[in-house]
Parts: C-alpha cells; sequence; structure tokens
C-alpha cells in the first residue's frame, strides 16, 4: 500500500496542474504555476484573462473531478464487498438512472427555483436518484433481502426508469438534446457556485466509510463467519448501501453518469494492493481520481475544441476491461 500511495500521491499533484493548463488556450505547467499562486495571492482576484480562466473555470473543475473520481471509486469497491462480486458498480441500486430521469423531468417541465436554473437540474437528478433507490431497496426488501435480491431489483429499477428517459426524450424534441451532453457526464459545467455542494458530501461520506473497513473484510468471510465474528450482516449491509448510494447520488447529481468507473477502478486497486480494505480503500480512492483526472484531459483535447463528454471516455476504457472481469472471473463468482 505504501508504494502503491506514494506513487500515487506523486503522480496527482503533476495531473492537478496539467489538468489546470489544459484546455482551449493552452499553457505551459510554470506559466500555470505562476498564475495560480498570483490569483491565490489577491485572494482569487483574477488580473489577466489566463488568471481567470485558471481560477474560475479550470480549478474548480478539477477539484470535482478529483472528488468525483475518489467518491465514485470507493462507492463501487463498497458495492462489491457487499454484493461479494467484482462486476457490480455503484450504480447498481438504480441510482444512475434515477438520476437521468430526475434531470429530464426538469428540462421538460422547464421548471426553476426562484427564476433560475442553475440549481435545478442537480436537484432534481440528486431526488430522482433517491427515489430510484428507495423504490429498489423496497423491492429487494419485498423480494427477500438478498445479494441478489438487490441486484435484480436495481436492473428492474434501472429498465423502467431507463424506459421512462426514452420516452420523454422523445417527447421532449429540441428541449432535451442539450440533456443528453449531461447523461453521458461532463464537468463542463462546474463552478465554485457548486464546488463546495460536492466536496464537502463526497469526502465527509468517503471519511464515514473509511471508518468501517475492518468489517467489509469481515463481510467477505461469508454472512455465518460475519455473524460469529459478531456483526449485525443485514444492518450493516443495508447502511453501507444507504451511505454508498447517497455518495454515488451526491457524484452524479452535477456531473452526470460517468460509466465503469466503479468498476475498473477497484478491481485494479485489488489487483496492486490486495483485498484488504484498510488498503484496498484509500488506494481505490487515489486511484479513482487518477484516472478520472486523465480521463478529463482526455475529453478536453482529442477533439479539441470540441469537448467529449468523460463518461464516453470512461466508457470505452471500461468495456474492454468489463469483458476481461466477465470473461476471466465471472466464473469463480458465479460458482461462489
Amino acid at each position: 500500500m505504501l508504494v502503491v500511495c506514494t506513487v500515487g500521491m506523486l503522480i496527482l499533484p503533476f495531473l492537478f496542474l496539467l489538468s489546470l493548463a489544459t484546455g482551449p488556450v493552452d499553457t505551459s505547467i510554470p506559466e500555470t504555476i505562476n498564475s495560480l499562486i498570483s490569483v491565490l495571492n489577491r485572494g482569487g482576484r483574477p488580473k489577466t484573462l489566463l488568471e481567470l480562466i485558471i481560477y474560475h473555470v479550470r480549478l474548480p473543475r478539477t477539484l470535482c473531478v478529483l472528488a468525483v473520481g475518489a467518491g465514485l471509486s470507493l462507492a463501487g469497491a463498497v458495492m462489491q464487498a457487499i454484493i461479494r462480486n467484482p462486476l457490480v458498480d455503484p450504480y447498481i441500486t438504480g441510482v444512475s438512472s434515477g438520476a437521468a430521469l430526475g434531470a429530464c423531468l426538469a428540462v421538460f417541465t422547464e421548471v426553476t427555483i426562484m427564476g433560475a436554473v442553475l440549481y435545478v437540474i442537480p436537484l432534481a437528478a440528486f431526488l430522482g436518484a433517491l427515489l430510484a433507490f428507495l423504490l429498489t431497496m423496497s423491492l429487494a426488501e419485498a423480494a427477500g433481502g438478498s445479494d441478489v435480491s438487490y441486484i435484480l431489483a436495481g436492473v428492474v429499477v434501472n429498465t423502467a426508469f431507463s424506459s421512462l428517459i426514452t420516452i420523454l426524450i422523445i417527447l421532449g424534441e429540441e428541449r432535451l438534446r442539450g440533456i443528453l451532453f449531461w447523461l453521458f457526464g461532463s464537468f463542463a459545467y462546474v463552478s465554485w457556485r457548486v464546488v463546495w455542494i460536492i466536496l464537502i458530501p463526497v469526502f465527509t461520506l468517503s471519511a464515514v466509510i473509511l471508518l468501517y473497513a475492518y468489517e467489509l473484510n469481515v463481510v467477505l468471510l461469508g454472512d455465518e463467519q460475519a455473524l460469529q465474528l459478531g456483526l449485525a450482516v443485514k444492518p450493516f449491509k443495508k447502511m453501507m448501501i444507504v451511505i454508498t448510494s447517497l455518495l454515488t447520488s451526491v457524484c452524479v447529481a452535477f456531473n452526470g453518469i460517468i460509466g465503469f468507473l466503479g468498476i475498473i477502478v477497484p478491481h485494479t486497486a485489488r489487483m496492486l494492493v490486495g483485498s484488504d480494505h484498510r488498503v484496498l480503500l484509500p488506494s481505490t480512492m487515489i486511484l479513482g481520481a487518477i484516472i478520472l483526472i486523465i480521463a478529463d484531459i482526455l475529453a478536453r483535447v482529442l477533439l479539441k475544441p470540441v469537448e467529449i463528454p468523460i463518461g464516453a471516455i470512461t466508457s470505452l476504457i471500461g468495456v474492454p476491461f468489463f469483458m476481461y472481469l466477465l470473461i476471466r472471473r465471472g466464473r469463480v463468482y458465479a460458482a461462489g
């Protein structure tokens, strides 16, 4: 773990500066550092166009990318431990389709809050994610509350909500065309007005999860063994599903759906540091932040000046990785 975390913490500052230097107007890293220091020394009051771009556009965006990358990856690692299957992700409880439906409804109905639209889509997405989660939990509990019940309930809710989204997009035509960029994930519209709404909940919920690393190790032993060791398995699993669903909902509310990150990062971290969650969870957060910031940089430069939705980048990376997991590991977990 020490090697992975050390290397990760050395790579992150470089990627952070590279992200600040990358965009329609590229700058060198030394120039970026000088501009950032200059504007910070003046309390966030930029004097030049470059300082304005770095401080008000790229800095909040990069901070949110780091937070969401760490949060989604951590949520994926927890869900994989709870379900005991590396093929599940943090969207298994239906929060992604719920968030998407909420966002589409907000655009379709053209609702505003006190005449403003800045927080309408994120709030609607968050409420939609919570609704989907509650439906999934209710359905899973009615079906017996087993691990398989949560997976199947999530599939049902995702399918139902996705069908409603399709209908809305057909009915909405021009009004909903702009929502497609959000549906594939993007940090293009992040600003200082929303950055703390993302960072504070993400790192608070992540800190809570890290406190239960030992209990997650116990869960991996199986329900019977965990009960013998004094862990109330069902209440603990429900609590962790609630926390990870809230964490996932916050991550997708402002930035849209970022696919496959919650699958590929936890499994990659597991291959590097093993399955001890006291080591795995912090390593997953660091690796998730690294991968998502690389994806965000690629989204800005591959088709410059056009920006690609970041979810498309993570999906292109994730699809072959998921195929590998399905072929090489799927049978092992199915048999277990």
